[in-house]
């Protein structure tokens, strides 16, 4: 028999295995990236506070807001949201400077729903270098969706080429037949709409559209391009453009009594900047499309999910203008943010971070209309593809029909 001594050792050299083993499973366990430790999870953003785009600005109160109440709720999975968001004015220059100086400086485990087209743009290329995710990013082009040359980038929103696709089904359905104008912006946005429609069109676009009419953002007044549309004898009339012309289409048209079905991308649905100026009467009877709910409709006050909002509104946001749609769209983003945060478990790498963005199945935001859920895979990084179409009657919007989806031939 050994002795007391050799016992003793022999019970040293146990534990001594045992606690290496056991630190060895906590370390497989545990896996982190830059930004992460056992109490904190570190979230970048960009947003434009101030300069011409700062309407958007209430975005990234929101989401620090959501972020706020998770932590007050206890965090996920213990640990608690650290959100570092910097203006960045729209103004792309900025955007790198401050991108930067989330992960260089601050070293933030991944950027979270930063703003616009242009300034992503300029940083697309350096988080896909860094392997830093540029995760649900708040633009609606649809070059955030390409897996294969920019896998650390993903969308949230639809993108307009999604919404196009979805009002292409819409006019084969509604009128087989139809005599397609299609009236759009000389740019990205404007392109991306057109190139929707036609893919879903197909072969039939060439006897469908019968003009396409291009305005720049410049041109003081689009009045003359809807004269010649109307010369075309179309009767569904395609409106891609910016709240301003979309006001002012809306108000020709009525003006020289053209009576055609007018489909309006959902950029330009404000009431208040956009129905009101054109006319209500005017207006009357223009279609949208929509996946948010609105937080200031009636319609929803007995939805559970606006239950929700509501009540986190009034505890985290009080005062803010629940009829501004940014705020219902901070939400949406951020509670997708937490989830995939969860899904992710102790694996807090980046690479893990893109996987689960990438592994949503049916997930179903608080503010998202009924039956409107975010689905993502591996090849692909469009989370929101369907929408309901609506109808603007009486002063407000109305939902009709079922929801759409934006797969071409499905």
């Amino acid at each position: 028999m050994p002795s007391n001594t050799a016992r003793t050792l022999l019970s040293f050299a146990a534990a001594a295995a045992f606690t290496v083993l056991a630190s060895h499973a906590a370390l497989a366990q545990k896996k982190y990236d830059p930004g992460v430790t056992d109490t904190e999870i570190k979230i970048g953003n960009v947003e434009a506070y101030s300069g011409p785009a700062s309407a958007y600005g209430v975005i990234g109160k929101t989401e620090d807001a959501y972020f706020k109440m998770i932590n007050d709720q206890g965090g996920i999975n213990g640990r608690k949201i650290n959100f570092v968001s910097y203006d960045d004015g729209y103004s792309p220059p900025k955007t790198v400077e401050q991108i930067r100086k989330l992960i260089e400086s601050d070293e933030v485990f991944l950027v979270f729903n930063a703003l616009g087209t242009p300034t992503q743009t300029a940083v697309q290329k350096y988080h896909n270098a860094k392997k830093v995710p540029q995760l649900f990013l708040a633009t609606g082009a649809s070059k955030w969706n390409d897996p294969k040359d920019f896998p650390w980038t993903m969308g949230f929103q639809p993108s307009y080429r999604v919404e196009a696709r979805i009002f292409a089904k819409y006019i084969l359905k509604a009128k087989p037949d139809a005599k397609v104008a299609i009236f759009y912006a000389n740019d990205d946005f404007g392109k991306d709409y057109l190139a929707g429609i036609k893919e879903v069109f197909g072969d039939k676009a060439k006897s469908l559209i019968v003009a396409e009419e291009s305005y720049e953002t410049t041109e003081p007044s689009i009045d003359s391009h809807i004269v010649k549309l109307k010369g075309t004898g179309a009767d569904v009339f395609v409106n891609i453009s910016t709240p301003k012309f979309a006001a002012q289409a809306i108000k020709k048209i009525a003006e020289l009594e053209w009576k055609p079905m007018q489909i309006m991308t959902d950029v330009s649905i404000s009431i208040g900047a956009v129905m009101k100026p054109a006319g209500l009467e005017a207006s009357e009877g223009v279609l949208s499309a929509q996946y948010l709910k609105d937080a200031s409709d009636p319609q929803w006050k007995d939805d559970e999910g606006m239950k929700k909002f509501m009540a986190f509104v009034d505890k985290y946001m009080p005062g803010a203008n629940i009829s501004d749609s940014n705020i219902p769209y901070g939400y949406a983003a951020a509670q997708t943010m937490v989830q995939v945060l969860k899904q992710c478990g102790d694996d807090l790498t980046r690479e893990n971070v893109m996987k689960q963005a990438a592994s949503l199945k049916n997930f179903a935001p608080d503010t998202l209309i009924p039956g409107v859920t975010i689905t993502t895979g591996p090849n692909d990084f469009a989370p929101i593809e369907q929408l309901r179409m609506m109808q603007f009657k009486n002063g407000k919007w109305d939902f009709f029909g079922d929801i759409i989806s934006a797969e071409v031939g499905g």
